[in-house]
């Protein structure tokens, strides 16, 4: 097998983990990784026994596909170069600046005929592939994403920071148009957000909270997803899935609530038993799987066989237009707080 040149542009915190698992996946040869930091390419170029260069516009040409890991501002022109030279790219989220910038990487692929990928890494973690298949009608979804700050990502707000992540996957849980947003946010170490609450609703009436904290004292990434007869809790941090669910007993025979109002109920041993006896725990098993690594060879596999990428240039414009909902109701909001007047965003 032909090996699939590819190179690295952005040597950051993600860069530097692209480049690694690169260097070391089966038919694929890393030709280079860019940075305009020459010490930092080199470096990672070290590491990984390849090549460093300054200019990614030097590897027009020499490579099949490349991964874009660079600040979010220069995603559009970087992403944009490569793929106007029919390259295909994978591009880490969000996949621009702007939901207009990302329009034109979207329809610059498709005039060219080039994959882009989108760096949503968390449709490939283990907890999500694991819950992914038992999930199909959610009518209510809470997610909760906290961190501390990293000093990374200052270029954009908590909301394309870190809730595009759960944007991303309440959209792909939820098979209806989006209906309205409503959204409040704040900025405490500088000028754009880092904590947003935002719910979605959907028009079939399904509904989702979203919170998000990028200067949380605490590291909290999970998802409580409720249907009509289940709810599925996700933790995607320490990767593990938990189904509750009706038991038969519940189902079929006499609840808890109809038990303790006999005179000689335990209620304290009705409580022991709501888990177990009538609500049942099924936790599906996960993968011990590293989602960055499963994203890349989904990646690589898409460039070869030139099929549609899971998380394409379409999916993450969707996420960026609701991102960018969001924001501006946030903004609103903000603004009301300051005694303008608040208006609804329509759907």
């Amino acid at each position: 097998m032909t090996p699939l040149r590819m190179a690295v542009v952005g040597t950051g915190a993600l860069g530097r983990h692209h480049a690694r698992i690169l260097s070391q996946m089966p038919g694929v040869e890393l030709v280079a990784v860019a940075d305009i930091d020459a010490r930092a390419a080199c470096e990672t170029a070290g590491r990984c026994g390849s090549r460093a260069v300054t200019d990614y516009r030097e590897l027009m040409g020499a490579v099949h596909a490349v991964v874009v890991a660079v600040p979010t501002s220069a995603h559009g022109q970087v992403a944009g170069d490569f793929l106007a030279a029919a390259v295909d790219v994978l591009v880490e989220k969000p996949i621009a600046a702007s939901a207009e910038e990302a329009r034109q990487l979207v329809e610059l692929a498709a005039h060219k005929g080039a994959l882009v990928q989108v760096g949503h890494v968390e449709r490939f973690n283990p907890a999500y592939r694991a819950a992914r298949p038992i999930l199909s009608d959610p009518r209510y979804i809470r997610a909760e994403r906290f961190a501390p700050f990293s000093f990374r990502s200052t270029d954009i707000g908590v909301i394309h920071d870190l809730m595009i992540h759960d944007i991303d996957l309440v959209l792909d849980l939820v098979a209806s148009p989006v209906a309205d947003v409503q959204a409040l946010s704040a900025a405490i170490l500088g000028g754009r957000d880092d904590c947003a609450q935002a719910r979605i609703t959907f028009a079939n009436g399904a509904v989702a909270d979203l919170a998000a904290n990028r200067v949380s004292p605490v590291v909290r990434r999970q998802m409580q997803v409720w249907e009509s007869d289940q709810c599925v809790h996700l933790d995607f941090a320490s990767r593990e899935v938990a189904c509750y669910s009706r038991s038969p007993a519940l189902k079929f025979g006499a609840g808890p609530l109809e038990l303790v109002r006999q005179d000689s109920a335990d209620i304290e041993q009705a409580k022991r038993e709501i888990f177990g006896k009538h609500i049942e725990i099924q936790r599906p098993a996960v993968a011990s799987s590293d989602p960055l690594t499963e994203e890349l060879v989904a990646f690589t596999d898409c460039v070869r066989n030139r099929q549609a990428p899971l998380v394409g240039g379409t999916e993450a414009l969707k996420a960026m237009l609701i991102a960018e909902l969001i924001l501006d109701q946030a903004k609103i909001a903000r603004s009301a707080g300051h005694g303008q007047a608040p208006r609804r965003l329509a759907g």
